[in-house]
């Protein structure tokens, strides 16, 4: 494990942690943004890069696509950026087309700066406070990271967060995954363990809907490449069936020799193919699989709640696993 000080950006040094496991796994995590920069995972033809990051931090300042970062408060789209809870209007900023409040806002999580907690070998821990009305959001919640190698060739992301004042909170891991680098990932075969999802609007807002995807375009229920579907940007509905360690399965992804298996708590999985990546990369270069409560959930009553309050933790785990392809 190595520690480097990349940077110094409000006030707080960003710290880079170098992260290595006894199977050859490696990583890179950053501060700003709570970010993946780099995973390499054993191939059979060597280590293999498997996720999208910029080579310098300047990039992360403005990261439109939210490459590797952690977004929250909220993560995904709250319809108008409004919400009510116990009574009291709450108005969000809009940064998404002036009609939509995502990924937690003009200065969300994804574009701020976290402290590093503590490291070893193989785990990094970060944090960030936000405080009370920060993008318009009650409370001052205070939110923490841990990214683990964990053997064989896992990522294992660790979130949770406390407050001192009733508010909502949904936190999203939002690497871009591929198989087979430099190609677009949509010859990758996708499964998602899921049989609904959220319908949404020309706003990609929720209708409020839990619809099957029996007999549609978006059911990837048995593996198939992403080429044969429509182009993703959704939050399918987990058959959720945990196991002993409370994480029941999300996705896998297939392609170059590699099987991705996604695991998690969450309730949902926004898959997102990546359509809407530019320089330095190219539409397609990677797969979005962000674990989270579902977008525009303060919102919709019937949809898991985001409340958060005084004397709970919230608390998501979510593994990335990567072996050989049968």
């Amino acid at each position: 494990m190595t520690v480097s000080i990349i940077g110094h950006i409000d006030g707080v040094d960003i710290a880079e942690v170098a992260l290595a496991a006894p199977d050859g796994t490696q990583a890179a995590v950053i501060g700003f943004g709570a970010s993946v920069r780099s995973l390499t995972v054993p191939a059979p033809e060597g280590p293999r890069p498997v996720v999208l990051g910029y080579p310098e931090l300047a990039a992360y300042l403005h990261n439109p696509g939210y490459v590797g970062t952690t977004a929250g408060r909220h993560a995904n789209r709250i319809g108008g950026g409004r919400f009510t809870l116990d009574g009291r209007i709450y108005q969000l900023g809009l940064n998404e087309r002036g009609r939509a409040h995502l990924h937690g806002g003009l200065h969300g999580f994804s574009h701020r700066p976290w402290r590093l907690v503590s490291s070893d070998a193989a785990s990094a821990t970060f944090e960030i406070v936000s405080p009370d009305g920060e993008e318009g959001y009650p409370g001052t919640l205070t939110a923490r990271v841990t990214y683990a190698l964990v053997v064989p060739a896992t990522l294992r992301v660790t979130m949770t967060a406390t407050t001192d004042a009733p508010t909502i909170v949904s936190l999203a891991h939002h690497s871009y995954f591929t198989l087979a680098p430099g190609r677009a990932v949509l010859e990758h075969q996708l499964a998602v363990h899921a049989g609904h999802l959220t319908p949404v609007d020309a706003d990609l807002i929720p209708t409020g809907e839990i619809a099957p995807v029996a007999g549609t375009p978006f059911d990837f229920r048995q593996p198939r490449r992403l080429a044969e579907g429509p182009r993703l940007d959704h939050n399918y509905v987990l058959d959720v069936e945990p196991a002993d360690d409370g994480l029941h399965p999300a996705a896998t992804v297939t392609a170059g020799g590699l099987v991705l298996t996604c695991r998690t708590t969450a309730p949902g999985l926004q898959v997102y193919d990546g359509g809407g990546l530019g320089v330095p990369f190219f539409p397609h270069a990677g797969l979005c699989l962000e674990p989270q409560t579902f977008p525009d959930g303060p919102n919709k009553p019937h949809f898991p709640s985001p409340v958060l309050r005084p004397g709970e933790t919230w608390r998501q785990v979510t593994e990335y696993a990567f072996a050989p392809a049968v």
